[in-house]
């Protein structure tokens, strides 16, 4: 083996740790504290990296916080996953499910609410990275919800998605001016009496 190789083989053995460790510091940094409010040195300097190695593996800042929000999204969508695989044939059943795992996750300590919808008040520019990400995430799940309302025959099936969607970012905000005590409790009732309003004439 030429010594070249010899010597670049440890460094491109290392380059998915560093990369790994800035994604991961920089994911907990922008959800507890808000993606602008954090900079690159403090990033590199918990992850025990160097700014050399982020700009290898993120092109920017901006870059990196969409890498963060697909992240979350990708973790956020697993309740779905997980409230359909529980009522496979029951769409009613999926989305109380899921509101009742929104709301266990609002009561608890450190709960910051949806990471994907605080990027997209922090960076309202449409052509930024990270709301291109979080726009992305939203309108699937509206897709998803206008899915499951069509499939149990809701008489106006995209209102009501639209409305549960409502309530879904409400938990989400809510939840952080009130914390566990506050209307997040109440979202599955909720939650359950839309679904009802849009059923009545179909049972």
């Amino acid at each position: 083996m030429p010594k070249s190789a010899t010597r670049d083989a440890p460094a491109t053995a290392a380059a998915p740790k560093a990369a790994e460790r800035i994604l991961s510091t920089a994911s907990e940094l922008f959800y507890r504290e808000g993606a602008r409010a954090v900079g690159v040195d403090e990033i590199v300097a918990r992850a025990g990296a160097t700014k050399p190695s982020l700009y290898r593996a993120f092109e920017s800042k901006d870059h990196l916080i969409a890498a963060y929000l697909e992240g979350q999204s990708a973790y956020a969508w697993s309740y779905f996953e997980q409230a359909a695989a529980a009522h496979p044939d029951d769409p009613k059943a999926q989305i109380l499910a899921y509101i009742d795992a929104l709301s266990g996750r609002a009561s608890k300590a450190g709960y910051r609410g949806c990471g994907l919808t605080n990027a997209a008040v922090e960076y309202p520019d449409a052509g930024h990275p990270g709301h291109k990400v979080s726009v992305k995430h939203k309108q699937k799940v509206r897709d998803h919800l206008r899915d499951l309302t069509r499939g149990m025959g809701a008489r106006k099936p995209k209102k009501l998605a639209d409305a549960l969607l409502l309530l879904i970012e409400g938990v989400f905000v809510t939840s952080q001016l009130f914390g566990p005590e506050g209307p997040a409790a109440a979202a599955r009732g909720a939650a359950a009496a839309l679904i009802d309003a849009h059923m009545k004439g179909h049972e």
